[in-house]
């Protein structure tokens, strides 16, 4: 009888999820894909033979998106833009279709974020991370949803989207509504463009170290280490298992997947517990004396 093994680990860093060349002459932008979670979505899609498209509003961040993309050897133009702005997302797009024709894929990965109990929260503050998280998101759909409408051509919409957006984020209000409309606007844009080919999906990052995560929460853990107690898989992901989800959804073997939002969190986000652990209030987790009017 065969020694039962199980599962094997997933693959190193480098492995592909889908058949190589799947993405061959296909257009891909992503927005905020300079760093983070974001380079690492762009990545996979180059391996798979995509051209790739990087938008940021950072030059410095555009310069480290076109040196990782080209160590793969894929084919990389950046363009800087705000995606606040109608206008910029615009001749973003046209940058794109010059260099390589129509994106066939958008992956909206551009936001805003940072801890602030809701009580001390600016309306600058809420309008800012509102405006980029969501308003950035829809612009960039609406113009990549009219380009392809036009065109008469099938395409893919990756947002990214939080698990917050169910469940509520304390500390973190302004993102948490904005994801939340980020989940709906991927539903409701999945159903109508479906008719034209236009699939609209999300995926809900669990915890993947990067260089952009929030570090001022206090008592948190080494998130540069793979273990963690905290998590239901023991782990915290890695940044290539959330760029394998990215090019699923938009590939030709999901094409009739649309509207859903895949989490990819190893199951934290759906975790409870026997017995309640006592409430830490949201100023305290961060280190904030009592509310100062």
């Amino acid at each position: 009888m065969a020694e039962k093994i199980g599962l094997t680990a997933p693959p190193a860093p480098g492995a592909t999820a889908l058949v190589p060349g799947t993405f061959d002459g296909v257009a891909v932008l992503v927005t905020g894909g300079g760093t983070g979670l974001g380079k690492a979505i762009a990545a996979e899609f180059a391996r798979l033979g995509a051209s790739l498209v990087v938008a940021s509003r950072k030059p410095e961040h555009l310069e480290a998106a076109t040196a990782a993309i080209e160590a793969i050897g894929a084919p990389v133009t950046t363009v800087a833009c705000d995606i606040r702005d109608p206008d910029a997302v615009a001749a973003a797009f046209d940058a794109a279709t010059e260099a390589f024709g129509l994106p066939g894929v958008l992956v909206n990965n551009a936001a805003a974020n940072f801890p602030v109990p809701a009580e001390d929260m600016s309306p600058n503050a809420w309008r800012t991370v509102v405006d980029i998280t969501l308003n950035g998101t829809f612009l960039c759909a609406r113009e990549f949803g009219r380009r392809h409408l036009a065109a008469g051509t099938p395409a893919s919409i990756v947002n990214i989207a939080a698990s917050y957006a169910w469940t509520g984020g304390p500390g973190f209000a302004h993102s948490a509504a904005a994801k939340a409309g980020v989940v709906n606007l991927t539903e409701t844009l999945a159903v109508e463009w479906g008719p034209y080919g236009i699939q609209v999906n999300a995926l809900v990052p669990g915890l993947f170290p990067h260089e952009d995560m929030t570090a001022d929460i206090t008592g948190s853990l080494d998130r540069t280490h793979d273990k963690d107690v905290c998590q239901p898989a023991l782990r915290v992901g890695q940044r290539q298992e959330l760029g394998w989800a990215a090019t699923f959804l938009a590939s030709p073997y999901a094409r009739f997947i649309s509207g859903h939002t895949l989490v990819v969190d190893g199951a934290n986000w759906q975790r409870r517990t026997l017995t309640n652990p006592p409430v830490v209030t949201v100023r305290d987790q961060m280190g904030l004396g009592p509310f100062d009017p």
